[in-house]
């Protein structure tokens, strides 16, 4: 069997795509046991461990914040999975990676060295803009302007594309992860609770709005008392909540600024007509697209399948090669010193 397969490599999960589906989902994590520094497991086991092991066992991220933070298990993790998906292939693939935006050439590197590690044949690289709007079946190959916004779990991307290629574009290390940074934040320092991850995530998708409920809606949280170390609990509502993540989305808005600023207006002008189109997991609080309409006065519309589109789209350039006149590339193997 032969396929080409696509890399969504994100902060909070990686995704696979090929044979025109999604051949794997899990997330970006690493059960390590720090007193002999060997990995116990990754992905999905070591998700649902986190939060719940003991000292010698180090739950990782390796990417976070919209870059690679532990290239070595970022490496080992690409490799992994890789081979997970194409241990039935005859001929090694072709594998395009969507990297995260505020990655640098060495960690870059990591990536790249894990995926011919895997046996990949050729290895391809792709702005996650671009592939977003593959993944999202825009099209941008005309000349008129189409905005993208792609909101992951570390990084948040806007684009203006058109003619198959990148006008401008800005990022911002303002994503998922910080709506959840910030409830866990407001929660310990108005009820001195102290909350998780997993339940600040909980909260968010429970509650977390940007343009409010009709109904009234509250949450009972549990957490460990900040006071005396005992469980505790507390009732929450959706308004204070949506106080927090309102400061947070407001900050994210800045991106279309910079984005836009240098673009030319002919372009900019399309955009009344053609609208924002947004993708990534950070798009599904509750009410973004109303709120990112009543910011840029541009009307907003979140892709099918947005968490998704990414890895859709990076599996689908390798259809496009010789096509996209930008943020898209070729890079070759680690013996020949370029990336």
């Amino acid at each position: 069997m032969i396929a080409d397969i696509g890399i969504d490599l994100g902060t909070r999960s990686i995704l696979i795509y090929g044979r025109r589906k999604i051949l794997l989902n899990e997330p970006s994590v690493v059960a390590l046991d720090v007193y002999n520094n060997e990995v116990i497991c990754l992905g999905r086991e070591a998700e649902e461990m986190r939060g719940k092991t003991p000292d010698r066992i180090k739950i990782i991220r390796p990417l976070s914040g919209g870059v690679i933070s532990d290239y070595t298990m970022t490496s080992l993790m690409v490799n992994y999975f890789i081979r997970k998906v194409c241990y039935s292939y005859i001929i090694k693939p072709r594998v395009a990676i969507c990297v995260p935006s505020g990655i640098t050439n060495v960690e870059l590197r990591a990536a790249i060295n894990a995926a011919y590690a895997a046996e990949a044949r050729k290895v391809f690289l792709i702005d996650e803009p671009v592939a977003a709007a593959i993944g999202a079946g825009v099209d941008f190959s005309k000349a008129k302007g189409v905005l993208m916004l792609d909101i992951g779990g570390g990084t948040t991307d806007v684009a203006l594309l058109s003619m198959d290629g990148i006008i401008s574009k800005s990022s911002v290390k303002i994503a998922g992860d910080s709506f959840d940074e910030a409830i866990a934040k407001y929660i310990q320092k108005k009820y001195n609770l102290i909350i998780g991850e997993v339940t600040a995530e909980k909260i968010k998708l429970e509650i977390g709005t940007l343009s409010g409920f009709d109904t009234p809606r509250t949450m009972t949280v549990k957490g460990r008392s900040a006071s005396n170390g005992l469980p505790a609990k507390i009732e929450v509502s959706w308004q204070e909540i949506s106080a927090v993540l309102t400061d947070v989305a407001e900050q994210i808005m800045e991106v279309f600024s910079t984005a836009l600023e240098s673009a030319p207006p002919e372009l900019v002008g399309d955009l009344k007509e053609s609208g924002v189109v947004m993708t990534g997991g950070g798009v599904l609080l509750h009410g973004f697209d109303r709120f990112v309409h009543e910011h840029i006065g541009i009307a907003a519309k979140i892709a099918p399948r947005p968490i998704e589109c990414v890895a859709i789209g990076t599996g689908k350039s390798l259809d496009m090669v010789g096509e996209l006149k930008a943020g898209f590339k070729e890079v070759l193997p680690p013996d020949s010193g370029n990336v």
